[in-house]
């Protein structure tokens, strides 16, 4: 492996070292300015969690893969990272992110990969001025500026992660369109993103004429969910939809597969189901489990991963949001040369204002994912995906007792937009 090993809450250099200083003189940007001297590298921040499954180092592997491509440089610096644990908490990532913020040399920021991080970091950043995009942030809330409605957007906050409201409306029309259900049971957990993605499958699904006959809610770390799982048997669901994370997700099929009420329901999730590690501790009650998630196709995702076969790893990328996370890392990149100015000693000046707008600029920029366009109004401010890089996998014996990755792909957002 050619990279360094990340390691939170250090500063960690993909191809060079510096430091940058954030000065006032001759700024006339409102947010201010960060300024860069001569020979000195360009910072940015990561926000992510590294307390989770080893899928999760997949987000900065790409991101070094985007320096890579650029030679290490931009604007002719080394491009540099500091690196902070968010551990998928409110409360943490609300500290992580006062650190970064804190350190005035940081252009801006990926991050978060949990809603509910971005929950808590999301103020800090927005009031400092400063930016964030996020690879892997799918709540609705967070691109919502709607506050009665649980709405957290903030000025600052970008993402090429898929809004639920896609991943929602796909799932709800597969579960109509394809598995010819009329009922649908949702449970999460209380999280911002489990809340956010089931309620806009029922929402979707309720538009299309099916029926929600149960909804509800486990805690993170329960241990024991019979009673819901009676409840979505007295209920009469045929499908059950569960977007939960990974001890509680194989909670809820183990206890599907002991029920035998419910030997014929239909079980659909979302990310945390897709990655060869869950796959191979899922167990055989796994086996015809839906999974919504990422899909990435064509010619230049496939040289991508061939770039990362040769640089990263020979196996490929494991989980869902690498491909995002090199689309997030080459916006903000761009944003970058959009926005900065050199002054005739060769300091580099980057308006905080300046590189918010240059980002939110951003039109039918060729991704990975897509054709990405940010937009600017509320649900969808800050969002520069399309919901197009979506598909619905099938986790079969050969993934859970083979090891076979990655799980065919059964239906696309492709084929939604077809009916």
């Amino acid at each position: 492996m050619r990279y360094l090993y990340i390691v939170p809450a250090l500063v960690l250099l993909f191809l060079g070292f510096g430091a940058a200083a954030f000065a006032d003189n001759g700024c006339e940007d409102p947010l201010g300015c960060v300024e860069i001297a001569p020979g000195e590298a360009i910072e940015f921040g990561g926000l992510l969690n590294f307390s989770g499954p080893p899928t999760r180092i997949a987000i900065v592997e790409a991101i070094q893969l985007a320096v890579l491509e650029r030679n290490g440089e931009l604007l002719g610096r080394d491009i540099v990272f500091t690196w902070e644990d968010s551990a998928c908490s409110e409360e943490i990532a609300r500290d992580m992110a006062q650190q970064l913020v804190a350190r005035p040399s940081i252009v801006g920021i990926i991050g978060t990969n949990c809603s509910l991080a971005a929950k808590g970091a999301l103020p800090v950043i927005s009031e400092a001025g400063a930016l964030m995009i996020s690879p892997a942030n799918s709540s609705p809330f967070l691109t919502s500026a709607d506050r009665e409605a649980g709405g957290l957007y903030q000025p600052g906050y970008f993402r090429t992660g898929h809004n639920d409201l896609f991943q929602g409306e796909l799932s709800a029309r597969f579960a109509i369109s394809v598995l010819g259900v009329a009922t649908v049971a949702t449970i999460d957990d209380g999280d911002p993103y489990t809340t956010g993605l089931a309620g806009a499958m029922a929402a979707t699904f309720t538009s299309l004429g099916g029926e929600v006959v149960f909804q509800g809610e486990v805690s993170k770390g329960a241990t024991d969910v019979s009673e819901i799982i009676s409840a979505i048997a007295e209920s009469g669901a045929e499908l059950v939809f569960f977007p939960l994370f990974e001890d509680e997700m194989r909670l809820v099929i183990q206890a599907i597969a002991e029920t035998p009420a419910l030997k014929d329901i239909f079980m659909l999730t979302a990310e945390s189901g897709y990655s060869s590690e869950y796959s191979q501790t899922a167990g055989d009650a796994a086996i015809g489990l839906y999974v919504a998630s990422p899909h990435v196709s064509g010619a230049a995702y496939e040289a991508f991963l061939e770039t990362w076969r040769q640089e990263i790893d020979e196996a490929g990328p494991s989980g869902s949001s690498h491909a995002h996370a090199f689309d997030a890392a080459n916006l903000l990149f761009e944003a970058v040369e959009a926005a900065a100015e050199e002054r005739d000693d060769g300091t580099l000046v980057i308006g905080r204002s300046a590189l918010r707008d240059a980002l939110a600029a951003t039109e039918n920029y060729a991704g990975l994912t897509g054709a990405l366009t940010c937009q600017d109004q509320s649900p969808h401010a800050g969002d520069c995906a399309t919901g197009e890089a979506l598909a619905i996998y099938q986790l079969t014996a050969a993934e859970i007792q083979d090891g076979n990755w990655p799980p065919p792909v059964v239906w696309t957002a492709a084929m939604a937009e077809g009916e």
